[in-house]
């Protein structure tokens, strides 16, 4: 397993920190829960702006053809 550093401003910390605490984990946990879920969905942004290009560039596409 690899560690990560990250610095974050005072009123972030306290944020976090807070947070955690609401939840009743250690704030390392709560980030590293936050990064896994972020990091397992679909990558639905780059889906929607594939389709956003291929739409908008179909009838180019189909003169190239």
């Amino acid at each position: 397993m690899s560690t990560i550093t990250i610095q974050l401003s005072d009123e972030r910390l306290l944020r976090l920190q807070e947070l955690a605490k609401e939840a009743k984990i250690a704030p390392e946990e709560l980030i590293r829960a936050s990064v896994e879920e972020w990091l397992s969905r679909p990558k639905e942004d780059f889906a929607r702006a594939a389709n956003y290009v291929l739409r908008k560039n179909a009838e180019l596409y189909r003169r190239l053809a």
